[in-house]
């Protein structure tokens, strides 16, 4: 069996011992049925692994006991920064999970004009919780070290006037460019993608005020969490780690 990875949210020092977070105990003891004497891979998003050693194991807790550490730097030399509109339901937790996967550092949710996602702001802070546990899962399955931050969300328009050294893009159809097209060398972009029913033409009128420029995927018309991760992919052949 593979060694299971778990994510720990402090700092881990090597020939220390800990006690696992509850939710972590609670998928190595109840989920996953492992005991004392079984190997756990540990990380601390500090880019490192720790290899541990189960000591204790009960319903309630997880005690192990840190050995080395080594670097194990999974990360693109692409910074992505992904700013997508928020999706109904599942599709936006598997457009986070599958975009970590595939190397995105941030993601912002977004609201805009045709956003079809209503929530209060306790609601919103529940979602945004929620999301972050799917980035560190998705740390723990793919062998990222290094969790992404899914910022608090925000407006379309507050996103786009954030500055920072970034290439900046948005999905357009009727664009003139593409992604192979982009001059090189880029090494981080700030990535926009709409809700389902596109961006409004004020809203498209604005990210090019903003610096934004439109690119176009192809001929088909994709949907919102498969525009992402083609989006995301393409990107990192060209720029990144994806050969």
């Amino acid at each position: 069996m593979r060694t299971p990875r778990i994510w720990h949210p402090e700092p881990l020092q090597p020939h220390s011992d800990i006690t696992l977070s509850e939710e972590a105990a609670n998928h190595v003891g109840r989920v996953l049925r492992m005991g004392p004497g079984q190997p756990l891979i540990l990380f601390d998003g500090s880019n490192l692994v720790f290899h541990a050693e189960i000591v204790q194991a009960d319903k309630k807790s997880v005690k192990v006991r840190v050995a080395a550490s080594e670097s194990d730097d999974r990360e693109s030399p692409l910074h992505l920064h992904l700013g997508q509109v928020m999706s109904r339901g599942e599709k936006m937790e598997f457009t986070i999970q599958k975009s970590i996967e595939l190397g995105v550092n941030v993601i912002t949710p977004l609201f805009s004009e045709r956003c079809g996602v209503k929530l209060d702001a306790e609601r919103l802070a529940k979602k945004i919780q929620q999301w972050q546990k799917i980035a560190i899962g998705a740390c723990e399955q793919s062998g990222r070290n290094r969790v992404p931050e899914i910022r608090p969300a925000m407006t379309l328009e507050a996103w786009s006037a954030e500055q920072d050294d970034s290439l900046k893009l948005n999905l357009h159809p009727r664009a003139s460019q593409s992604i192979n097209t982009l001059p090189q060398p880029v090494s981080r972009v700030r990535l926009l993608i709409g809700p389902e029913g596109g961006l409004s033409a004020d809203e498209i009128a604005m990210t090019a005020q903003q610096g934004f420029t439109d690119i176009l995927l192809g001929p088909r018309v994709l949907r919102t969490e498969t525009t992402a991760l083609t989006a995301i992919t393409a990107l990192q052949v060209r720029f990144g780690d994806l050969g």
